[in-house]
């Protein structure tokens, strides 16, 4: 059928995937998208950057005056 078909790469042809024994478990479908998607978020975020705005400190009091105060 259609739905069966596939590219065998070491015969170089398409072939009926089932008849020629190629079968994908499920979870090795699962963890390839996993792995595809991780990837493809990693380098979206790569430029990304999260920072703080600074705030603006206000001016440091005047000294204390010293001298003949007593």
């Amino acid at each position: 059928t259609v739905a069966t078909r596939g590219y065998d790469a070491d015969s170089m042809e398409f072939v009926d995937m089932l008849q020629a024994g190629i079968i994908d478990p499920a979870k090795v479908e699962r963890v390839a998208l996993q792995n595809a998607a991780s990837i493809a978020s990693l380098l979206l975020t790569t430029e990304a950057l999260i920072t703080d705005i600074p705030e603006e400190k206000a001016a440091a009091a005047p000294p204390m005056p010293h001298g003949d105060m007593y």
